[in-house]
């Protein structure tokens, strides 16, 4: 689910990962940025990391994680692990979850599965006011 008041934003875009940081800068809170359902299937990796990496280097002193969302394919959260992704969601099977898991935890990672309590900027007219209602708490 997710860490105690951990606040998620859901980014298809770097737009989306610009407002979600702006936000996150302006009021001085962390934020975790992470991809669109199953995004690790037909954006990978890389692609993800470099997007965060572009907005974080616009704000500096924001505190800010990745969640990378693999769906049910045990080979994209190997991808990503080996990219360097330190959280990745994975849905599928519980056995294989739990194989994972145990990898993740030694290469000093997160398996996240289940639902997760974030603002998806998906149909967002206004990504920048969502982002600051979102991470201001409401």
């Amino acid at each position: 689910m997710g860490r105690g008041h951990e606040r998620i934003v859901i980014i298809h875009s770097l737009d989306h990962t610009r407002a979600a940081l702006a936000a996150a800068a302006t009021l001085g809170v962390p934020v975790t940025i992470a991809s669109a359902p199953g995004a690790a299937a037909y954006l990978g990796p890389q692609w993800f990391s470099e997007v965060v990496a572009l907005a974080a280097a616009e704000h500096p002193g924001v505190r800010v994680s990745v969640l990378l969302d693999c769906g049910d394919a045990p080979g994209h959260v190997l991808a990503a692990l080996r990219q360097g992704i330190k959280r990745v969601r994975f849905t599928g099977r519980a056995a294989v979850a739990g194989k994972l898991a145990a990898l993740a935890k030694r290469q000093g990672a997160e398996l996240i599965r289940g639902r997760l309590k974030a603002l998806d900027l998906l149909d967002s007219p206004d990504p920048s006011a969502a982002c600051h209602r979102w991470l201001a708490g409401g």
